[in-house]
């Protein structure tokens, strides 16, 4: 949790330039506390989207398609079909199902503690997606069968040759990846830019 917060840092923000040693002015507090409260908003927004429409899909998965055939999509290049993971991605460490929902929950709790500091809407669409998708997968391991901290993932998206998923682990792998860029690119949460 410290060296997340170590990369989010102070927010080092260009508009602040040009003060006085004495630091910023109150109007560019002002203007900085309302620029990070709508990246905080943008992030909310994304994570609400992507909750709901994991949460949504795995229901009617469940009603409509759990112990049913699969249903061809492309052909067989791309089906749903309706499993249940006790596992982490791709159904490594069924075992482990509690750690799982110990390090989604801190996850969550990292990302919301790091949205204090968010100043960059590019991050805020990112962690939006890994938050989103950590609640859904966290919802199904809270809430589905077979217990608290035990429930098995409704994963239903089945392309060939390729594990099974939902809709939770798209949004974080597109979180993920979007942080990779971000970082590659030399974008800060806080929206300084490194050129280095």
């Amino acid at each position: 949790m410290a060296e997340a917060e170590r990369i989010i840092g102070t927010p080092d923000n260009p508009e602040t330039e040009g003060t006085d040693e004495g630091g910023s002015t109150a109007a560019d507090a002002a203007v900085n506390a309302g620029k990070g409260k709508r990246k905080v908003l943008v992030l909310l927004s994304v994570a609400v989207v992507a909750y709901l429409l994991d949460l949504v899909t795995k229901m009617i998965v469940v009603a409509k398609l759990e112990h049913q055939p699969p249903i061809d999509i492309l052909g067989d290049w791309l089906q749903f079909r309706a499993i249940r993971n006790a596992g982490a991605a791709f159904g490594f460490g069924e075992a482990f199902t509690v750690i799982f929902t110990i390090i989604a929950a801190g996850v969550i709790v990292v990302i919301v503690r790091l949205a204090r500091k968010l100043y960059s809407l590019p991050w805020a669409i990112a962690l939006g997606l890994l938050l989103g998708g950590a609640l859904g997968n966290l919802t199904d391991r809270l809430f589905r069968a077979p217990g608290v901290f035990e429930g098995a993932v409704v994963d239903f998206i089945a392309p060939k040759h390729f594990a099974v998923f939902n809709l939770a682990d798209s949004a974080i792998v597109c979180g993920g990846i979007l942080i990779v860029i971000l970082s590659f690119k030399g974008l800060d949460p806080d929206g300084t830019v490194h050129k280095d």
